[in-house]
């Protein structure tokens, strides 16, 4: 199915230089994802970087509570304008829109619904770093919003080479078309 490009975004997901550096293996996935967003830039869909972004201090985060954050406030990361909370120089440009979120899911606690209705978008083009955090969270917010989704396997990293195959295979299907970066290129040309 062609996609309208004034009703399209194309969402990168945890493409920052923090994830990329603490995920063994997500490199991988980089040459996917910037061909997919060069597709995107091509055929006029919004692009919009979603990653981790906080504030000084860290007030988001809790003393208490869930300790993948925990570290992440321990170790000073993830602050807006540092360098961990960068996106991906082969994947965003700075002219592109960014969106901030403070936990797993891309609409996690930020303004990033509001701005695709605003916008007008219907159809969501995603993929991150992992399958099973940010994609995962990302499609069933996605879809309980109405939204039609597509999910580039091959742009998407997981650590857990099965845990990415059962998701793109058995379980994002129910909710999205999942297709590879080149079979989604040739499907919109």
């Amino acid at each position: 199915m062609k996609l309208e490009p004034n009703k399209t975004a194309l969402l990168t997901l945890d493409f920052q230089n923090g994830i990329l550096g603490m995920v063994p293996g997500a490199d991988a996935a980089i040459p996917p994802a910037a061909k997919a967003v060069e597709f995107a830039r091509k055929k006029q869909f919004q692009i919009i970087h979603v990653g981790l972004g906080f504030a000084k201090g860290h007030p988001e985060i809790p003393d208490h509570g869930d300790s993948r954050f925990a570290r992440v406030k321990q170790g000073n990361l993830f602050l807006k304008g540092t360098s961990s909370a960068e996106f991906h120089s082969s994947i965003a440009r700075p002219e592109e829109l960014v969106v901030y979120k403070h936990r797993v899911s891309a609409f996690s606690e930020n303004e990033l619904h509001m701005i695709l209705r605003a916008r007008g978008i219907e159809n969501l083009v995603f993929f991150g770093i992992s399958t099973s955090g940010i994609t995962l969270s990302t499609l069933r917010r996605a879809s309980d919003l109405d939204f039609r989704c597509i999910v580039l396997k091959d742009a998407c990293f997981d650590a857990d080479p099965e845990v990415h195959r059962v998701l793109t295979e058995k379980i994002f299907p129910m909710q999205a078309t999942v297709l590879t970066v080149d079979a989604f290129i040739a499907e919109q040309e």
